[in-house]
């Protein structure tokens, strides 16, 4: 199998293109990345040589670079996105450019190249929120409600992918995920800013009141799924992943990586509030286990502290990742 797959410098990308080629070693892979802030080729070190893989930088909004590439390949897996809901309320324009555009661009490549699958990776946020008092959680069957701008991006391309399926018979399946964490994640989301934070010795920004709630799913699990689906998925349908049973919110996560790094809790620091943030996010992931047969590997505590160590062992891949345009970034956010 030749797969292409966008945005695979990034952290779930790069995730996947090494679990991919330990896996399934006979098989291509073209990685097809921008390398923007979120980019890195250090993610891929230790495939970079291997000959079943190869990088093309280009933009998913090149329609040229994009025919060029997407030639004589099977399988397409799209993780290529604008993914942070802060950066979205700074400044929507590149979300709606690469997150819907891009997209268009890729379905309709992939129609052109007669694709044998287009899976697209998307987000549980495109379902809005939860109330905390309650046990709901989402499916395949929820209605679409995006709150932020990278939300309303994401629903826009799902129904993009769809609309190709129907209307044009392209093989898709898409996967909407909840909150991935683990090695190789770029600082800026919860628990890797935390983690390096408290390596560096700073206090922990968390919003408002700390309560949010989101269904965390270790990236190797995410992996797994994916791969799932691209075997025994069904063509035209969507699948949630989520790797959790019971809620923790955004502070008790905060507690647990305090408690696994033997830090103080007044390393806590309570910040304003973010625009239209979402209470509650959880999932019903029963469709991708009974179907398919998907568990998850990792119990939250046990990839918590994994993710802890390889932040431990990896300083100089941080280090670098949080210098220039990210020091930037961070004091806007958090003044």
């Amino acid at each position: 199998m030749k797969l292409l797959v966008t945005g695979g410098a990034g952290f779930i990308g790069s995730n996947f293109i090494r679990y991919w080629l330990e896996e399934h070693d006979e098989d291509e892979i073209i990685n097809f990345d921008k390398l923007t802030y979120a980019g890195n080729l250090e993610n891929l070190k230790e495939v970079q040589e291997n000959p079943n893989y190869s990088l093309v930088k280009g933009d998913i909004c090149d329609r040229k670079a994009v025919d060029a590439v997407m030639k004589n390949v099977d399988t397409v897996v799209h993780f290529a996105a604008e993914s942070h809901v802060d950066r979205s309320i700074q400044d929507a324009a590149p979300f709606i450019k690469t997150n819907i555009e891009g997209t268009y661009i890729l379905l309709e490549s992939a129609l052109k190249n007669n694709v044998q699958r287009f899976h697209h990776i998307s987000t549980d946020e495109v379902f809005g929120a939860l109330d905390l008092d309650t046990e709901a959680k989402f499916t395949d069957k929820t209605p679409y409600d995006p709150h932020s701008p990278y939300s309303a991006s994401k629903a826009a391309s799902d129904h993009l992918v769809r609309a190709y399926h129907d209307t044009y018979e392209l093989p898709i399946t898409i996967s909407n995920c909840s909150n991935n964490f683990g090695p190789f994640q770029f600082p800026e989301k919860l628990i890797s800013l935390a983690i390096t934070n408290f390596l560096e010795g700073k206090k922990v920004p968390i919003y408002g009141d700390g309560k949010y709630v989101r269904d965390w799913l270790y990236v190797e699990d995410h992996c797994r799924a994916i791969d799932l689906i691209l075997h025994r998925g069904k063509v035209g349908e969507t699948y949630l992943v989520g790797g959790l049973t019971e809620d923790i919110s955004n502070l008790e996560v905060i507690k647990k990586i305090v408690s696994i790094m033997k830090k103080e809790e007044n390393m806590i620091e309570y910040v304003k509030d973010r625009p239209g943030h979402d209470r509650r996010y959880a999932i019903n992931s029963g469709k991708i286990r009974e179907t398919l047969g998907w568990e998850p590997q990792y119990d939250f505590d046990h990839a918590l502290e994994l993710t802890v160590n390889w932040y431990k062992e990896n300083p100089e891949w941080w280090k670098n990742v949080k210098s220039g345009e990210y020091k930037e970034y961070y004091k806007k956010q958090y003044a």
